[in-house]
């Protein structure tokens, strides 16, 4: 397996791989994803290079987003100050599901947060999504706390608010990496 940066031609493609694990999350009972991704804000997150597509040959396996910018409400002021990047839109295709694709693609962005200077990998999940927290939790996340409607920070509710966090490591992925290197962050 491959891992590249997503490029504007990558766009409609990932729109349908998100439909697509929006309809399987549906399946197990859950709203999350449920609305549309706008497709402006996915192309200005390709064109800032932090969207990665994990690809076997022609096929896509997953994607991940990988940025040091929070989502806004979530974390204190204390916690923004570490350095640290953040996960989002995590998703493995159907056909490679239960292989850990998702775990490694975790395990290379604890590598890239730990050769970009970050203490920290961190993401935010849907609160009710249970089994996704689960899973988080067994890939060796920390919860930090969940953000619901009213204990937002900086008065941001959200659907989308169980923190939590891994300190970042040099690791073994198993992911070929064809990313540019990461660039130094800074407290």
């Amino acid at each position: 397996m491959i891992i590249a940066n997503a490029t504007p031609d990558d766009l409609a493609h990932l729109l349908a791989f998100r439909r697509e694990a929006a309809d399987w999350i549906s399946q197990l009972g859950s709203d999350q994803w449920s609305r549309p991704y706008p497709a402006d804000r996915l192309l200005k997150t390709i064109e800032q290079g932090t969207v990665f597509m994990l690809r076997d040959g022609e096929k896509t396996a997953g994607t991940i987003t990988l940025t040091p910018e929070a989502e806004e409400g979530l974390w204190t002021e204390e916690e923004l100050a570490e350095p640290s990047l953040f996960v989002n839109k995590l998703t493995v295709s159907r056909d490679y599901a239960g292989q850990n694709w998702g775990g490694q693609l975790l395990d290379w962005a604890g590598d890239r947060g730990y050769r970009a200077g970050a203490k920290w990998v961190r993401l935010d999940a849907w609160t009710t999504n249970e089994p996704l927290q689960r899973y988080y939790l067994g890939q060796g996340f920390e919860h930090v706390r969940t953000v619901l409607h009213g204990d937002a920070i900086n008065g941001g509710p959200r659907v989308s608010g169980w923190l939590a966090q891994r300190r970042t490591q040099e690791a073994a992925h198993g992911i070929t990496d064809r990313t540019a290197s990461p660039r130094p962050l800074s407290a």
